[in-house]
């Protein structure tokens, strides 16, 4: 509605809305309802910050959480340096991980089947473990 790339559009309704008391915001018509009449001050949900602070973290607090970062870096290299001088490397955790989700894919599909089994027989998952040699902490 109004002016665009195709030319005038239809002008009834900005001075329709003008003429109920309506706003019109651009092109659009706004309809004024009980719920518009009311223009109280904007109140943020969130608690406002003490002076001096932008976002009511003191500087203090902010020293405390960088210093417990250097620390836990500090301790998380100390480890990665000891499982590399234990003969460990990133590659074989690559490898380790995949294996681990391709073991979990396939014990999801044995699941699965066992559950569609159980139905079959009308009985418990856990009835057809000992019939397949499996153990229930498997």
């Amino acid at each position: 509605v109004g002016e665009g790339s195709a030319g005038p559009g239809p002008r009834s309704l900005d001075t329709g809305a003008r003429a109920q008391g309506g706003r019109v915001w651009g092109s659009r018509r706004t309809e004024r309802g009980p719920d518009r009449s009311y223009r109280g001050t904007f109140r943020s949900p969130r608690p406002s910050p003490k002076s001096g602070q932008a976002d009511g973290t003191s500087e203090e607090s902010l020293h405390l959480d960088i210093q417990k970062l250097r620390e836990k870096k500090d301790m998380l290299d100390k480890e990665i340096s000891q499982l590399i001088s234990e003969g460990y490397r990133v590659d074989e955790l690559e490898d380790h991980i995949g294996r681990l989700h391709e073991y979990n894919d396939i014990k999801d599909v044995g699941q699965m089947l066992l559950g569609k089994l159980a139905v079959i027989r009308g009985v418990t998952t856990k009835e057809l473990y000992p019939e397949f040699g499996l153990d229930m902490n498997d």
